[in-house]
């Protein structure tokens, strides 16, 4: 009897769990069905920015409210530097992403105003497999005539591609690429904290949006004192209310507005002014910082207060924002030309001979000036920004040469990197007529270029213009007891050419057909390998405005004429005499080729210059401005 009940037992047992089992497995099948077919959903929402959630109050509150991170770079690295070339886009993965439009917008907010405008919405939260994520770039494929609208109304409002920009997280992933000296670094647990300062002007939502949190999401929070957004006079919706209401979410970020429009220069002084940590670090509305980012600046200034310090600045394409990591050894360091304009150049064996390590501290001649840190009392000690400059323009030379010459010194740090959008235009207007390029540089060359300041002025006619009064910017240079800038030429940046070292300088006229014709062309490195151009001499500088090297170069900057057979050209300067060596004679006035010994002419319309076999002609004759042969004498002699 025993033996049977166990045996009814253990069949009855059998029965219940195939019952069970044939009710459990279609169940677990209609789930598991559910839950894929939910999560692909969510995957074509997160691809598409119209079908991301409405910016009301609360909206990833879920990513926005975690604690951060704790985890230890109008105008882009010139495209001839070839450390700054960034990487084509085939280096990643490329996501290729057709995305949807809605139809409708059905979200909309009162702002402080008598009609109702569009809402932008937020981009989904962040995929670890998503659009853009690890900085990898995104490809639109197969848009509807909607789509390509948008994306073209996304390009003219802000001279990037917003429509993509909108589709990656605000909380997007970055690979870690710092060196191992880099995150073997120790640093001090007691760094002072910084003021980040973020200047804006109708920036696009997404981008500044991703700023801001990506300073959050890399960043120590003890680090941080706080976030300043200076709001330049926006006059765009989603940059009002909607964005106060945004930041309650985020209690170390506050918004200071304008009342009138300002420009960088000023908005950046506004910020300052209210501003609570020792330190400010300024920052660019779009740009996206790395891991580590931060302790490494905040360092330097620790060891020193005078050191200025700037990290790598890294290229965030414009199209696809794809994120362009440039490796500790290829870091370039800031220039000047004779234009007063701020150039990206090599770092020089000088001081590469200096550092015994590929993640040391590079010191740099000049700074771009969108991105870099400053003690507060040091800033304040060298008078801040000139308060006569305005809107933007010089005041990264400014800052970079009195930082040098009154005691201080400009440091680029590979061990910090911070991406930034380069756009290659601007996408704001300003009154018509307003040339402040011209005057702020005027003003840094009276005040601090000494007897240099004169080959700026040749270079612009020598037509100074209204720059106003420096009396006061003079004095506080006289009372910090800074270095002369010869001092600066011969001990910071000797590798600059100085246009007083040429044989000539100014126009090179040819004396043909009325000799009213000069040698005309833009001289930036993407006017290389164009032919030289002519132009009627105006006397004004700009680009007819040459010098004639002791080596033989006819040169402008870091470019030079450079002929191999074909088409007269602007190339990069080699040193290597070659097919950039001319000789002038300037009995006979021609300009006769190095290498080929053929004589530089121009054509009978006066369209172009060509090059022949001397035969000492009108159309062969040149005369180059201030040519001093005696220079060529004394440089033999010594």
């Amino acid at each position: 009897m025993s033996i049977r009940r166990t045996i009814n037992s253990f069949f009855n047992r059998r029965k219940s769990f195939i019952v069970k089992a044939v009710l459990i497995l279609p169940i677990t099948w209609l789930v598991v069905t559910s839950l894929l077919s939910f999560n692909e959903k969510m995957n074509e929402s997160l691809m598409d920015p119209a079908n991301a959630p409405p910016n009301t109050l609360g909206d990833d509150i879920g990513d926005l409210g975690r604690k951060p991170r704790q985890s230890a770079e109008e105008e882009q690295p010139k495209a001839g530097l070839k450390a700054l070339d960034a990487p084509k886009a085939d280096k990643h993965k490329v996501a290729k992403y057709s995305p949807k439009v809605a139809k409708d917008k059905k979200h909309k907010i009162h702002q402080d105003s008598d009609h109702e405008l569009a809402v932008l919405a937020i981009p989904g939260d962040r995929r670890f497999d998503g659009p853009g994520e690890q900085g990898k770039p995104v490809v639109l494929m197969n848009l509807t005539e909607e789509q390509d609208r948008l994306v073209k109304e996304g390009w003219e409002n802000n001279a990037f591609n917003q429509y993509v920009s909108d589709i990656i997280s605000l909380h997007r992933t970055l690979p870690d690429v710092r060196s191992r000296g880099c995150v073997e670094t120790q640093f001090d647990p007691d760094l002072p904290p910084t003021s980040v300062i973020v200047c804006f002007h109708n920036e696009a939502w997404s981008v500044l949006l991703r700023t801001i949190h990506s300073i959050l999401d890399r960043s120590p929070p003890k680090l941080i004192e706080e976030v300043i957004l200076v709001d330049d006079f926006s006059d765009l919706p989603h940059l009002g209310k909607q964005l106060d209401d945004y930041l309650l979410n985020l209690p170390k970020v506050k918004v200071v507005r304008a009342k009138k429009r300002e420009g960088l220069i000023r908005a950046r002084l506004l910020g300052a002014s209210v501003s609570k940590a020792p330190i400010l670090t300024y920052l660019d509305s779009h740009c996206e910082c790395a891991h580590g980012w931060l302790e490494p600046l905040l360092q330097r200034i620790a060891n020193n207060w005078t050191t200025v310090v700037c990290p790598v600045i890294d290229v965030i394409d414009d199209d696809t924002f794809e994120y362009h990591f440039k490796d500790s050894g290829e870091v370039n360091v800031g220039g000047f030309d004779w234009n007063l304009q701020f150039t990206w150049h090599v770092m020089p064996d000088r001081e590469a001979q200096r550092r015994r390590h590929k993640w040391e501290p590079v010191w740099s001649p000049t700074m771009a000036g969108g991105l870099f840190s400053i003690n507060k009392e040091f800033f304040e000690r060298l008078g801040t920004y000139d308060s006569g400059f305005d809107i933007w323009g010089g005041e990264n030379l400014e800052l970079s040469f009195k930082t040098w010459m009154c005691g201080g010194t400009l440091e680029i740090l590979p061990c910090s990197h911070v991406g930034h959008v380069f756009r290659k235009r601007s996408p704001y207007e300003w009154e018509e007529g307003v040339n402040v390029l011209r005057k702020n540089s005027v003003r840094l060359a009276e005040v601090w270029l000494d007897e240099y300041k004169q080959y700026y002025y040749d270079r612009i006619g020598n037509d100074l213009g209204d720059y106003g009064d420096v009396t006061s910017r003079k004095a506080l240079r006289k009372n910090l007891g800074c270095k002369s800038f010869d001092w600066y030429m011969k001990n910071v940046y000797p590798e600059l050419f100085i246009p007083g070292d040429a044989l000539g300088q100014g126009e090179i006229r040819n004396l043909g057909d009325g000799g009213d014709t000069c040698l005309d062309s833009a001289a930036k490195p993407v006017d290389f390998h164009k032919p030289i151009g002519l132009w009627p001499c105006h006397g004004q500088g700009g680009n007819q405005y040459f010098m004639f090297s002791k080596e033989g170069e006819i040169k402008r900057d870091d470019a030079c004429l450079d002929y191999s057979g074909g088409d007269v050209i602007v190339y990069p300067c080699h040193g290597s005499g070659g097919n950039q060596m001319w000789i002038y004679d300037p009995n006979v006035h021609t300009i006769k080729h190095g290498s080929s010994r053929k004589c530089m002419g121009i054509s009978m319309d006066k369209s172009s210059v060509i090059m022949s076999e001397c035969d000492g002609s009108e159309r062969q004759k040149w005369l180059v401005q201030n040519y001093d042969p005696s220079k060529l004498e004394n440089a033999s002699e010594s």
